[in-house]
C-alpha cells in the first residue's frame, strides 16, 4: 500500500464522521402517535404477538434481515492477531458490503475473547437478535471448532466467511480456469501456500468437486505438510499430509497447474514461477498484500491466468459480492443450516 492510498484510506475512515455505519429508523416518527406506536404502549402488541408465535419476529422486527459480523481479531486479513479492537474497521467494512451487495442489515461485534469455548458461549446467546451469524477473521484451528459448536447450538445459519466465502469464489475460479486450459479438477496438480481456515476450506470444496487429494500439496510457515510431521500440526491440516521428501514450497511447485496463495504476503518468489506448468492458474489472495506481485506472474514464454482479485486494485468486493449473493436468501428465509452443497 503506497502512502497516498494509505492517507486516503485513513481520511475515508475519519471523515466526514468516524466509521462506516449508522442506525436509521425505518418507520415514520413525526408525531406523538408515531412514537406511541414505535415504543410504549404500541410496542406491547408486537411483543405479545412474538411471545405467542416466535416466527412473528421475522414479520415485526429486523431479525429476518439482520446479520451479526463477529470476530475475536485473531487472524485479521494478512495482518494476523491484531486484536478485537483493531479489527473493527474490517468488520464495519463487511457490514456495509452486506448492505451494498445484498440489501442485508448488519452489525459488527468485536468479542475480546481468545478462549474458544467462552467465545462460543458469548455468541450463542445472541441468537434471538439475529437471522444469521457471519464469523470473520478467526484463526485456525480454533475457527473450525467454534463454527462446529455454534452450528450445533444455534438454530440460525452460522457461516465463517474466511472458509466459505473464500472457498466459493476460489472453487469457481479454479474450475473455470482449468476449463480454459483444457484440464479437469481430477487431474490438476494443486499447491497451496497457507494451511489456515481459508486454505483448508478451499481444498475441502475442491475435493468435493472432484479434485484428487493425491494431487494436492499444502505448505505453511513450517514448510510442506508431510506425513509424520509433528510441528504446528492439527487434525484438520493432517488430512492433507502427504508421503513426500519435499520440505519447502520451492520443492513442490514443479508442474503445478494451480497455485493458491492463502498465507502471508510475498511468499511466492519470482524466480520460482518458471517451475509451474506452462498453462498455470495463480490465485494470489490480496489481504491486504498479494502473495506475489501480479506483474510477476507472466514470465517469458508462459501463459498466465489470474482472477480479478489478483489485480493491483486492493479490493475484497469480488469475493464478498459472490459470497453474499449466494447466501443472502438462504440466511433470511431458507433452511436453518448451510451445507457444502
Amino acid at each position: 500500500m503506497d502512502e497516498d492510498f494509505r492517507k486516503a484510506a485513513l481520511d475515508y475512515h475519519r471523515l466526514p464522521r468516524p466509521g462506516k455505519l449508522s442506525v436509521e429508523a425505518t418507520k415514520r416518527m413525526a408525531t406523538q402517535r408515531d412514537l406511541a406506536l414505535a415504543y410504549s404502549p404500541g410496542v406491547a402488541a408486537a411483543c405479545e404477538a412474538i411471545a405467542a408465535d416466535p416466527r412473528a419476529a421475522y414479520e415485526m422486527t429486523t431479525r429476518g434481515n439482520m446479520v451479526a459480523v463477529i470476530t475475536n481479531g485473531t487472524a485479521v486479513l494478512g495482518l494476523g492477531a491484531i486484536g478485537a479492537l483493531a479489527s473493527k474497521p474490517v468488520m464495519e467494512g463487511k457490514a456495509v458490503l452486506f448492505k451494498k451487495f445484498a440489501g442485508i442489515d448488519s452489525i459488527d461485534l468485536e468479542v475480546d475473547e481468545l478462549d474458544p469455548q467462552k467465545f462460543v458461549d458469548a455468541v450463542a446467546v445472541l441468537e434471538p437478535s439475529f437471522g444469521a451469524i457471519n464469523l470473520e477473521d478467526i484463526k485456525a484451528p480454533e475457527c473450525f471448532e467454534i463454527e462446529r459448536s455454534l452450528r450445533e447450538r444455534m438454530k440460525i445459519p452460522v457461516f465463517h466467511d474466511d472458509q466459505h466465502g473464500t472457498a466459493i469464489i476460489v472453487a469457481a475460479a479454479v474450475r473455470n480456469g482449468l476449463l480454459l486450459q483444457g484440464k479437469t479438477l481430477a487431474e490438476a496438480k494443486i499447491v497451496t501456500s497457507g494451511a489456515g481456515a481459508a486454505a483448508l476450506a478451499c481444498l475441502d470444496l475442491l475435493v468435493a468437486m472432484g479434485a484428487s487429494r493425491d494431487n494436492i500439496t499444502v505448505t505453511d510457515i513450517k514448510g510442506v505438510v508431510h506425513a509424520g510431521r509433528t510441528e504446528l500440526m492439527d487434525p484438520y491440516k493432517a488430512r492433507y499430509a502427504r508421503e513426500t521428501d519435499a520440505r519447502v514450497l520451492a520443492d513442490v511447485l514443479e508442474g503445478a497447474d494451480v497455485f493458491l496463495g492463502l498465507s502471508a504476503p510475498r511468499v511466492l518468489k519470482a524466480e520460482w514461477l518458471g517451475k509451474l506448468a506452462p498453462a498455470r492458474w495463480c490465485w494470489r489472495w490480496p489481504t491486504p498484500s498479494p502473495r506475489s506481485c501480479p506483474r510477476r506472474c507472466a514470465p517469458r514464454g508462459r501463459t498466465p491466468s489470474s482472477p480479478p482479485a489478483a489485480r493491483t486494485t486492493p479490493t475484497r468486493s469480488t469475493t464478498s459480492s459472490a459470497f453474499l449473493s449466494s447466501s443472502a436468501a438462504r440466511w433470511m428465509r431458507g433452511p436453518p443450516r448451510s451445507t457444502r452443497r
